[in-house]
């Protein structure tokens, strides 16, 4: 009977949301739209609208104006933690002189989104021409919101990228029914994530707008990294934008059912743009003094800045699985895959999700054969550290595959690590910050090489996180839902969680971008990305990477200690057969654990014999509360191999 009834109501929710709007109803919402926009200009100057100086900017038209068509010029600097990423963001969008265009995947009514929000519509009102396009799933859905912004002012334009049944907000039940009559072009999301400033300079990476990409959230942080580059190759950035913007699933905000009614009810209602209401206001006013300060900009992002020649911006074609056929449609996972496919001695690998597609695993197991192979790091999360616990269920299911067929070194990432930023766990309790912890090279954590994670102080703030797939179920936000919580831990503080997604190989190709090297980023999401030839850079990311992978910071990945030799290769034999099954994949004693360093010893890989003697075995999930969560973990792992795509 429930079945039926579920049935009933999507079929309704088809019959109601199915159709698109009538062009009469949205020659109204338009009508309504050029009658109240906010046409009022803050900036009396036409030619650089008020454009705050900018030295990042300056830098960019520099190199831009020295490049030539045989040897461009461009400028690439770093942005590793969240309060150097959010000021690089405000000083762009303030020294904007003609256009701003930005591109994410989830946009959150947090301080950091409504402070990225308020300085886009302020320098609309100077008069930069500002064009926003966000993923409709995980982006805005307060339909009274955007019918407010749709009204700013006459420089500000917004669409959604791929709106379920033509609205901003999806519901449960319409998620449910996205899923049942249209699954393919549903589960195709925009994953890009870019600001792109006069066509000169542009920032993509990680980051969406949400208080943890900035080190805002004071429960769970992300670690992330973003890449700043300025010249010729900032014009690709524009005009991959551009592709998605006139891509037939943007579409404008007069289009979409709930913001067109919301626009339509009350064609008097004065609601527009105002100066938002922050929750912790004093971290606002210190950042964005930051952003305006020439001294801190030039010490804190310019000095860690490199002039390099090569560099490329490459991003799949919005519509992704509408033509997966094309060459084009997946330009950015084919790129990826050739440079890895030719690695020499090295590929150093930085996700969130460790679940290869099927030619990942292909190029990574011919690699492994060669006489000579590369070193393969990876750096991933550990069920502490992840909020996409079903995705690690897959990666913990194949552990042996990787350690063996593939060669990797696996390191996942401690919930507390000690490159964290320390001052985020005491605000917690509103004690003044300690000093930085020291790592095992005697260097302060909050001020590495790369300045790595050294922002200023989070506070606590409920904010979500981006999911993988539909681990945010119908519609809500992952942390809305229990099953897409990150697990509970047996220790406290804040907890950071994975989000970089790079790649360094032979240390002379680096990319950093929003591809999470899994199915999804293969086959569903549109990603993006820039790619570095320039050795210098790749050695900083490289190391940036393998700071993340020292023992005070993550857990290194081995083989089980054989102490019983014939139930040990019992053990191994059954959990190799149950690996490999698609179903039923119930064996508890995986080939491989978690091992945590011995005081007194250096690190080393988990194929080097003293092995053993320096590391011991922490358990398959280390600080993990064994909860539901857990099992929930093991279920997926025996039951959900099938659906590693989806998910």
């Amino acid at each position: 009977m429930r079945r039926h009834h579920f049935l009933f109501l999507i079929i309704a929710v088809l019959a109601v949301s199915g159709c698109s709007l009538s062009a009469q109803r949205i020659r109204k919402a338009d009508a309504v739209v050029a009658l109240t926009v906010d046409r009022q200009s803050s900036c009396a100057q036409e030619a650089e609208h008020c454009a705050a100086p900018s030295t990042l900017v300056d830098a960019a038209r520099e190199a831009d104006a020295a490049s030539t068509d045989t040897r461009p010029v461009h400028v690439a600097t770093l942005l590793e933690d969240g309060e150097t990423a959010m000021a690089a963001r405000i000083n762009l969008i303030r020294a904007a002189t003609q256009t701003i265009d930005v591109q994410t995947y989830i946009w959150e009514q947090d301080d950091a989104g409504k402070l990225v929000l308020d300085e886009l519509v302020r320098a609309a009102r100077r008069g930069v021409r500002v064009r926003i396009l966000a993923d409709q799933l995980f982006s805005f859905r307060d339909a009274g919101l955007l019918a407010g912004l749709a009204r700013a002012s006459d420089h500000l334009e917004i669409r959604l990228y791929n709106p379920t049944f033509h609205s901003a907000h999806t519901t449960p039940m319409a998620f449910a029914a996205g899923i049942v009559c249209c699954f393919f072009k549903f589960n195709q999301r925009m994953h890009n994530k870019l600001i792109v400033v006069d066509d000169v300079i542009g920032i993509t990476g990680g980051r969406n707008y949400e208080d943890r990409y900035f080190d805002w959230d004071g429960t769970f942080d992300y670690v992330d990294r973003d890449v700043m580059i300025g010249g010729p190759a900032a014009r690709a950035m524009g005009a991959s934008f551009a592709q998605f913007w006139n891509h037939k699933r943007a579409v404008q905000l007069t289009h979409l059912r709930d913001v067109n009614k919301e626009l339509v009810r009350d064609t008097d209602d004065p609601r527009h743009w105002v100066t938002p209401t922050y929750e912790h206001p004093e971290r606002v006013v210190d950042i964005v003094a930051d952003a305006e300060d020439p001294e801190w900009i030039a010490d804190r992002i310019q000095r860690d800045t490199l002039r390099m020649n090569r560099v490329e911006y490459l991003s799949d074609l919005p519509g992704k699985t509408d033509e997966p056929k094309r060459r084009e449609a997946r330009a950015l996972t084919r790129h990826i895959m050739g440079l890895v496919r030719n690695a020499h001695s090295e590929v150093i690998l930085q996700t969130p999700y460790l679940v290869m597609s099927k030619p990942a695993k292909k190029i990574f197991s011919t690699l492994q054969r060669k006489p000579s192979p590369p070193r393969v790091v990876v750096s991933t999360n550990s069920l502490a550290s992840t909020d996409a616990f079903a995705v690690y269920a897959m990666s913990y299911k194949h552990r042996k595959r990787y350690l063996i067929d593939y060669g990797f070194e696996i390191y996942e990432m401690k919930p507390h690590p000690a490159n964290g930023d320390p001052d985020a766990r005491e605000w917690q309790t509103g004690e003044e910050p300690s000093p930085p912890l020291l790592t095992a090279s005697g260097s302060g954590s909050g001020a590495s090489k790369s300045g790595r994670r050294s922002g200023r102080r989070a506070l606590p703030a409920a904010a979500p996180s981006e999911s993988a797939g539909f681990m945010a179920f119908g519609g809500r936000r992952p942390h809305q839902g229990p099953r897409s919580r990150p697990a509970p831990l047996l220790t406290e503080g804040v907890r950071f969680g994975l989000h970089a997604k790079s790649i360094v190989v032979d240390d002379t190709f680096a990319m950093v971008g929003t591809h999470n090297f899994d199915p999804r980023s293969d086959h569903y999401n549109t990603e993006s990305g820039v790619i570095i030839y320039d050795k210098r850079f790749s050695d900083r990311l490289r190391d940036s990477i393998m700071q993340d992978i020292r023992p005070e910071n993550a857990w290194s990945i081995g083989p089980r200690q054989k102490t019983i030799p014939v139930l040990s290769s019992v053990n191994e034999f059954i959990g190799d057969v149950s690996e490999r099954l698609p179903f039923f994949d119930l064996w508890p004693f995986r080939y491989a654990t978690s091992y945590q360093l011995k005081p007194g010893c250096i690190p080393m890989r988990w194929k080097d014999p003293r092995f053993f003697d320096c590391y011991e075995a922490v358990g398959d999930f280390p600080e993990v509360d064994v909860s539901l969560k857990l099992i929930y973990t093991r279920m997926i792992t025996a039951f959900g191999s099938s659906a590693a795509g989806i998910l």
